[in-house]
């Protein structure tokens, strides 16, 4: 008799140990709402109230998903993890005197960020910083999503590593802050940076700048199919003393823009270039500009007229 109890017992703190469990294991989705609560479990019936609250409980590899409409948080990701904030309505990060989303992920970590509106609060005493700022991990997916409003950089991508890293902006907007897009890495590894149906628009200093003043990696930029419009420079690649830079802008509008519409600096000593495939270049002041030896290539396909003046390629590339 007393055996079979003391069965019983062991079975039932099994069972009770089984099923708390699962409440404090991270899953491999979880979701956040408006009116979520942090304490929550962050399961769909559950939701939390922000993203850091939520990827503390969130699996490596795993999803956080937007339940309906609200403003959740800054957050900083040091996993590989996708933060959706679904099609169709306002998934919102709001800072001031910070940045927005960093993501620090380890080497092999790819994070995907998805239909956010990221927003800086511009016009307040501290707005924000950066809306994404990148300092490590694989690679970084951007899509669809509004970033505005910032003080330093919408998007600023800043690794320190040794490693190849990417970064692929898709259908995305940038716009209203100091600067668009900075890509600057401070270590040796390459950087692609990937830009496809995506607005700059309006940052006071740039839209897009390639940069490889602070490190020694070589750094490739890919615009197509893209408007860079209304900043201070459109785009400018620059080259650095040990870091070869270089940018390939295809299908793209580089209009309106208060100074220059593209920059080639290779000021610095390493070659730079950038290279134009079936582009409209107007409305800029001047349309292209060299500075130190920097490279402008045409494909002899782009309409570049219109410009205060419109400047000139230094060279010319065949079609094949």
């Amino acid at each position: 008799m007393l055996r079979n109890k003391f069965l019983l017992i062991v079975l039932a703190a099994a069972s009770l140990a089984f099923a708390i469990q699962p409440a404090s294991a991270q899953a491999p989705r979880t979701w956040v709402s408006g009116i979520g609560d942090d304490a929550n479990p962050c399961s769909r019936l559950a939701p939390c109230k922000t993203f850091a609250g939520a990827i503390s409980k969130t699996a490596a590899g795993g999803e956080i998903s937007v339940l309906d409409p609200g403003g959740f948080g800054a957050v900083t990701i040091t996993k590989a993890i996708t933060i959706d904030g679904g099609g169709g309505q306002v998934a919102s990060v709001l800072v001031s005197g910070t940045n927005g989303i960093v993501v620090s992920a380890g080497a092999g970590h790819t994070v995907t960020l998805r239909n956010l509106r990221i927003n800086g609060l511009a016009g307040t005493p501290t707005g924000g910083l950066n809306g994404i700022q990148f300092l490590s991990g694989a690679a970084l997916h951007i899509e669809n999503c509004t970033i505005f409003g910032f003080t330093q950089n919408g998007i600023n991508i800043s690794p320190t590593s040794s490693s190849a890293t990417s970064v692929f902006v898709t259908d995305t907007v940038v716009s209203n802050s100091t600067s668009g897009i900075l890509a600057r890495s401070a270590g040796s590894g390459q950087v692609f940076v990937s830009l496809q149906r995506t607005t700059l628009a309006q940052n006071t200093f740039f839209g897009l700048k390639v940069d490889g003043s602070a490190g020694s990696g070589t750094i490739v930029g890919t615009v197509s199919e893209s408007l860079i419009a209304g900043n201070g420079v459109g785009m400018s690649a620059v080259s650095g003393a040990t870091s070869t830079v270089g940018i390939r802008v295809f299908k793209s509008s580089i209009v309106n823009n208060v100074t220059t519409g593209a920059l080639s600096d290779g000021s610095a000593g390493q070659p730079v270039a950038i290279l134009f495939s079936d582009n409209l270049i107007t409305g800029n002041s001047p349309g292209v500009s060299s500075v130190g030896g920097g490279l402008l290539f045409s494909y002899q396909n782009n309409s570049l007229n219109g410009n205060f003046p419109d400047g000139a390629f230094t060279g010319v590339i065949t079609l094949q």
